[in-house]
């Protein structure tokens, strides 16, 4: 790696004070007071804005918020200025791969190249997965749920471990490590080259119980799997799912996992394996491109969780591929519109979640857009990305809201969210638990 290089990623990593680790960190009552005054704040829960706000911080965390005209602000307190920006809580995205660095765009200054499994150790994609990381988080989402590093065995677990160590600034993160497919799906394509695993293959329930085991073992805090594997169109327009891991495999692996508590996401496209990842309970899906009103119930009556990956089927990974395959007929993108209307209309629980990874990091606000386009309201893609995603992480206790008590994660942005849900591709201002990880207002 070239010496200028490996400069922008010293001080990228160190762009940021550290957060304090938590040997090191002083007690509630001798920690620093921050005040920070709003124009507007997103109450998250009623999902409207409040005028006038201030939010009183020591520490990582929220002591106090309400009006300026009920919460008094110590005179030995740090003010930060924002009466003229709206605040949000910290946002959410609740499928990334920081592993990934995505196609286009990232040759720009400040981006981290491409990595590749084969040229690059072990060590740099790490490195680079770090720099992915805090690219979200300086977009504002200051918590991910890092869905498979595909092909980087428990770095994510040491990711999440640094970044809680206080060794370098990241958002909070859960991770699911290496994920599981059936066997036979990710195999190489030349059985003579042997490349770092990008899945965990299993075969059979025994089999597929006795890696969940490990991956809970070694600090998988999400079991993923693939109930469908590739997918095609036809030149009629129809599409075509390839099968990933079958019914019985796919049971075993959600009872084991929450045997151990510790949830389930399914990736699945259309077809049999979203009905299999909904009979078996699973807790969170992606994708379900074929989404119908019976489905969507089903959702509904077992509680599972929908994210929509919206904004990634409009990129060249898929949009011109499936226009050309189907003659122009169909897409995913198209499916996408279609399903998640269905599934809005029915009151299917949807969190936030992007996929971003194979797209640039910090780009994901753009799914905002998508959301309200298929028929949420600005507030309502908004709690998605907050308290809706708090509680699909099960950290409703601590993120998805400004509230006392909770981590001092908040966000602002310049106009009106809830006018414009674009506003939120422009966050100006991040403070991740106490700590100013971005300001553009000053």
């Amino acid at each position: 790696m070239k010496a200028k290089s490996w400069l922008k990623l010293v001080l990228v990593l160190g762009a940021v004070t550290p957060m304090r680790s938590a040997q090191t960190a002083p007690t509630a009552q001798g920690a620093r007071l921050v005040a920070v005054r709003a124009g507007q704040m997103f109450d998250a829960k009623a999902g409207r804005l409040l005028p006038d706000q201030v939010v009183l911080v020591r520490g990582d965390r929220i002591l106090d918020v309400g009006p300026a005209a009920s919460v008094t602000i110590p005179p030995e307190a740090t003010v930060i200025d924002l009466a003229r920006a709206t605040i949000l809580p910290g946002l959410v995205d609740g499928h990334t791969h920081i592993f990934d660095n995505g196609h286009a765009g990232l040759k720009e200054e400040g981006g981290p190249p491409d990595t590749d499994l084969v040229k690059d150790s072990p060590e740099y994609r790490t490195l680079a997965a770090v720099v992915n990381a805090q690219r979200d988080m300086r977009a504002g989402f200051t918590t991910l749920r890092d869905l498979m590093n595909h092909g980087n065995g428990y770095a994510d677990v040491d990711v999440k471990k640094a970044i809680n160590r206080g060794l370098f600034p990241g958002p909070r993160l859960q991770v699911s490590t290496m994920g599981l497919v059936r066997s036979g799906q990710a195999a190489d394509t030349n059985p003579d080259v042997k490349l770092p695993a990008r899945y965990t293959q299993v075969d059979g329930p025994w089999e597929a119980r006795k890696v969940v085991r490990e991956q809970i073992h070694f600090g998988a805090d999400w079991i993923k799997l693939h109930a469908t594997s590739g997918y095609h169109f036809e030149p009629s327009g129809q599409l075509i799912v390839d099968g990933g891991l079958n019914s019985d495999e796919i049971h075993a692996i959600v009872d084991e996992a929450h045997r151990h508590g510790v949830k389930v996401a399914c990736h699945a496209f259309a077809g049999q394996g979203v009905r299999d990842c909904v009979d078996a309970g699973v807790d969170t899906v992606k994708h379900a491109m074929d989404m119908d009103q019976a489905m969507a119930d089903q959702f509904v009556q077992k509680h599972i969780v929908l994210e929509l990956t919206a904004y990634h089927y409009y990129t060249t990974d898929y949009l011109e591929k499936d226009l050309k395959a189907s003659g122009g007929k169909n897409s995913l993108a198209a499916m996408r519109e279609k399903s998640a209307r269905i599934t809005i209309a029915r009151g299917v629980k949807i969190s936030f979640g992007t996929g971003v990874g194979p797209f640039p990091h910090g780009s994901q606000a753009l799914e905002f857009a998508y959301m309200v386009k298929y028929g949420m309201t600005p507030a309502q893609a908004i709690q998605a990305a907050t308290v809706v995603a708090a509680e699909m992480m099960g950290w409703q206790d601590r993120i998805g809201s400004l509230e006392k008590g909770k981590f001092a994660d908040i966000i602002a942005v310049s106009g009106d969210p809830l006018a414009d849900i674009t506003q939120l591709e422009r966050v100006t201002f991040v403070m991740k638990g106490g700590e100013i990880v971005k300001n553009e207002l000053r």
